[in-house]
């Protein structure tokens, strides 16, 4: 009894002797934080609307909320006693320690393989990344889902990024029939690309015949598109080419079954009886299948 009596005694004369300065700290601390949080979320919020693509201008936000912050806890510590020296030596041991883990260690440091606003497929996830912490990814799918993937599953699978690089590739594959102009096809599915102003000069479109089908000829056209464009400039472009096709008389292929049958022998005596298996009966032809696309 006679101890707590006591220890409440020198509590008393600690806050008798300290209390307003502890107090003004403590004031100092929390009204120093929510300034400049209210000052970085301000000056973020102006500067995305401003200036949406620049990147470091939201560095320089975030470095700057950083220094404030120093500062607020530099006068709260000053404010409760401590002497600024000594708070100026710790500041640049913590800077020279973390400016040579940045340089030394950062190549040993994993780091995701996408940015925010990246569209990214990881695992059976497709869709846009809104946000990175240290323990998960928040990915927001196209149908409007939002899921939270721990980092660590991420760094263990394959990750397909769309955006890591400025361009794409696009691919427009059309069929046309055998019975077509393949050069007029050519050139119309060519200039249908060179005509689009989203699709990069160089390199420059391409039409390739990509294979010969038992049914169609098959068509390949090839350009290069900024990765923002690219599902919009596909529809479009594919749009384009039946509507342009249709105008052009050049025809699509189908799949088709032409019969051939016999007529002569048939009425020298034979009899035509489809079957599972073919044509059957005397004087019957077989048939030939086509699939004219």
């Amino acid at each position: 009894m006679q101890n707590e009596m006591s220890r409440l005694q020198m509590l008393g004369d600690t806050m008798t002797q300290h209390g307003t300065q502890m107090a003004l700290a403590l004031a100092i601390l929390i009204l120093g934080l929510l300034a400049a949080r209210w000052m970085h979320n301000s000056l973020s919020q102006g500067i995305r609307k401003r200036y949406p693509k620049n990147k470091l201008a939201l560095l320089m936000c975030n470095l700057l909320y950083g220094i404030i912050v120093i500062i607020v806890i530099m006068g709260t510590a000053v404010e409760f006693g401590a002497k600024p020296v000594n708070l100026l030596r710790l500041l640049t041991i913590i800077a020279l320690v973390v400016t040579g883990v940045a340089i030394f260690l950062k190549p040993f440091i994993p780091t995701m393989p996408f940015k925010v606003g990246n569209t990214v497929k990881a695992g059976n996830l497709l869709g846009k990344v809104e946000a990175i912490t240290f323990l998960n990814t928040r990915m927001k799918t196209f149908d409007g889902k939002t899921f939270f993937v721990p980092n660590r599953q991420i760094l263990n699978d394959i990750v397909m990024n769309y955006q890591f690089t400025e361009t794409r590739r696009l691919k427009i594959d059309v069929g046309i029939r055998y019975d077509q102009d393949l050069l007029k096809a050519k050139r119309t599915l060519e200039s249908i690309m060179i005509e689009d102003p989203r699709v990069k000069t160089k390199p420059g479109p391409m039409v390739y015949v990509l294979n010969l089908a038992s049914s169609s000829v098959d068509l390949g056209g090839r350009c290069w598109v900024d990765n923002k464009d690219y599902w919009v400039a596909r529809c479009d472009l594919l749009e384009k080419a039946k509507l342009r096709f249709d105008s052009e008389g050049i025809k699509f292929a189908f799949p088709q079954l032409d019969l051939h049958i016999n007529h002569d022998r048939i009425k020298a005596g034979g009899s035509f009886c489809p079957a599972p298996g073919g044509l059957v009966g005397p004087g019957a032809r077989e048939a030939s299948d086509e699939e004219n696309i």
